[in-house]
C-alpha cells in the first residue's frame, strides 16, 4: 500500500520539477511503511535528507496531502551509515519540515559521554571519546597511484598497531589530499579490531591549548598522565607546534614513552620531515624513525572515482560528461574537487534545473577562482576561433582541414600558457584529445613561430587580445 502511495506522489512531482531533478532528488527514495497517515520514505543521506527539506519540502507537502488529506504527514528514515556484510545499516528516523531532530542516537538510544581531555588514569579510557570522525574509514578511501604506499602503510598499522615497523607512521601532502580521512581511518579500523585499546586523535593546534590550559591550571601532571596511557596517538599537523619549544618538550617525552613501551604513534604534516622548520632537531629525527610516506594530488582516474564515491555515498545521480569535466578541470585536491560537486547539486537543486555541461562550467567559473587562470580555456576558443574565421566546434570536431588544425593547435598553445589545466586537461577540452596531442600542437606553434613572419604576426596580435581580457 504504501509503494502505491508513494508512486501516485511521483507521479504528480514528476510533473512539476525538470526530469533531471526528479532523477537527482526523487528517483533513489525508498518508501518504507504507511502507518497512521504518515508515509516513511527512506532517504540515502543527511545531505540528501536536508536538500529535500530546503528546497522540495512544500511539494513533498503538497503530494502527501494531495493522497492522505490535510492531515497526511512525511518522515524520513536517513541512511547515517551504509553498514557491511557484517552490520546492518544505521538510520535515524527524522521528521519532516523541520519537525523531528537532526542528531541521532545510538542504536541503544543512548547518548555517547564526552569526557574532560584530562581525565585521571583512574577513569575508564577505553570507553573515553577519541574525537574520531566514524565516517572516515578505509571503505570510503579512494585508492591510486597518488596515495597507494600511504593506504597500504596505514591499513598494516592498523592491523597491527605498535608492531610493525611503521613507528612512527607520518603522512604528508598538501592541503586536502587526505591526510585526516586516512589516519582517521587508521584509527576507525583500530578501535573497531581491537575495542581494548584507547585511540586517540588531536589536532596539534588542540594538543598545544590543552597543555597551556594544564599550565595555567597547575595540572600538568594530569594531562602528561593522560597521554600516556593512550595506545594509539594521532595527531594532526605537526608542523603548527612550530616554534612552541614548551610544547614541544612535553610531546618528546609522551613520544619517548608511547615508542618505547610499543605503542602507536601516527602523525600528519603538510611536508616530509626534512622541511620542518622550527621544531627541535632531536623531535624531527625521531619522526624518521619509522615509515614517512607522501600523499600527491589525484589522477584522472583517482578523481574519477572519487566523485562517483561521493556521489553514490549521497545518493545522486549526473551525466557522464559532467563527471568527466570535472574529473578533468579539478586537478588540485579531493577537498576542492568534492566541494565543487557539492554546490553543482546545490546549484541544480536551487536554481531547479538539470544538471548540465553548461551548469558545470558555470559553477566552475564562479567558485573555482583559477581553474581556467585569468584567461579561461572557452575564451581562448572563442578568441581563436574567431580570429581565424572558423566555429568554436570546429576546434573541437575530428576535422583535419588544415586551416581548422592550425586554429586548433593555436588554440591549445594559449591553453598551455594561460591557464593552469594540465595537458590532459586542455586535450579533454578540445574533443577529448590525448595530452600527446597537446605536445605536438605546442611544438608545432613554436615551429611555426621560428619560420612564419606573418604567422609570428598573428600570434602576437592574438596575445594583445588575450592580454587586453587578464588586464580588464
Amino acid at each position: 500500500m504504501h509503494k502505491d502511495l508513494w508512486d501516485k506522489c511521483l507521479r504528480f512531482i514528476k510533473g512539476e520539477i525538470p526530469e533531471q531533478s526528479f532523477k537527482t532528488w526523487f528517483s533513489p527514495i525508498i518508501p518504507l511503511k504507511l502507518e497512521n497517515g504518515a508515509l516513511t520514505i527512506q532517504v540515502p543521506s543527511q545531505f540528501f535528507y536536508e536538500w529535500l527539506e530546503e528546497n522540495y519540502v512544500h511539494l513533498l507537502k503538497q503530494a502527501i496531502q494531495r493522497e492522505l488529506g490535510e492531515n497526511g504527514r512525511l518522515e524520513y528514515s536517513v541512511v547515517i551509515d551504509s553498514g557491511n556484510r557484517a552490520n546492518k545499516p544505521y538510520t535515524v528516523n527524522l521528521a519532516a519540515n523541520g519537525q523531528g531532530s537532526k542528531y541521532g542516537q545510538n542504536h541503544d538510544g543512548g547518548k555517547q559521554e564526552i569526557r574532560s581531555p584530562f581525565a585521571l588514569p583512574t577513569v575508564d579510557l577505553h570507553n573515553q571519546f577519541c574525537n574520531l570522525n566514524e565516517s572516515y574509514v578505509f571503505e570510503n578511501y579512494i585508492e591510486g597511484d597518488c596515495n597507494r604506499l600511504a593506504r597500504s602503510a596505514g591499513y598494516a598499522v592498523a592491523q597491527k598497531p605498535g608492531v610493525t615497523s611503521f613507528n612512527p607512521l607520518m603522512i604528508y601532502g598538501g592541503v586536502g589530499l587526505g591526510k585526516t580521512h586516512l589516519v582517521q581511518a587508521i584509527g576507525n579500523e583500530i578501535r573497531n579490531k581491537a575495542k581494548e585499546k584507547f585511540v586517540l586523535y588531536v589536532a596539534s593546534e588542540k594538543f598545544t591549548n590543552q597543555f597551556i590550559e594544564a599550565l595555567k591550571n597547575n595540572n600538568v601532571q594530569d594531562f602528561t598522565n593522560f597521554y600516556l596511557n593512550v595506545d594509539v596517538l594521532i595527531i594532526d599537523d605537526v608542523q603548527f607546534l612550530r616554534d612552541k619549544e614548551k610544547t614541544q618538550e612535553i610531546f618528546f617525552h609522551i613520544f619517548n614513552h608511547l615508542h618505547q613501551n610499543g605503542k602507536q604513534i601516527i602523525m600528519t604534516s603538510d611536508c616530509a620531515p626534512r622541511d620542518l622548520r622550527g621544531l627541535q632537531e632531536r623531535l624531527v629525527s625521531r619522526f624518521k624513525w619509522g615509515l614517512t610516506a607522501d600523499l600527491q594530488s589525484p589522477d584522472f582516474e583517482t578523481r574519477m572515482a572519487i566523485i562517483k564515491k561521493k556521489l553514490q555515498s549521497d545518493g545522486v545521480n549526473i551525466p557522464d560528461d559532467v563527471l568527466e569535466y570535472l574529473a578533468y578541470s579539478i586537478d588540485t585536491n579531493v577537498r576542492e574537487l568534492e566541494g565543487v560537486l557539492i554546490s553543482l547539486i546545490a546549484n541544480a537543486s536551487l536554481n531547479k534545473r538539470e544538471i548540465d555541461l553548461e551548469l558545470a562550467k558555470h559553477t566552475l567559473r564562479n567558485i573555482v577562482r583559477d581553474i581556467d587562470g585569468e584567461v579561461g580555456i572557452d575564451y581562448i576558443q572563442k578568441t581563436v576561433s574567431d580570429f581565424f574565421k572558423v566555429s568554436q566546434d570546429d576546434l573541437k570536431a575530428k576535422t583535419r582541414k588544415k586551416e581548422i588544425v592550425i586554429a586548433r593547435q593555436v588554440a591549445m598553445f594559449f591553453s598551455k600558457d594561460y591557464t593552469n589545466h594540465s595537458l590532459k586537461s586542455i586535450g579533454y577540452h578540445f574533443g577529448g584529445r590525448d595530452h600527446s596531442t597537446v605536445i605536438h600542437a605546442v611544438q608545432s606553434v613554436n615551429d611555426m613561430i621560428d619560420t612564419d613572419s606573418k604567422f609570428r604576426y598573428s600570434i602576437d596580435e592574438l596575445k594583445k587580445k588575450l592580454k587586453m581580457r587578464v588586464a580588464y
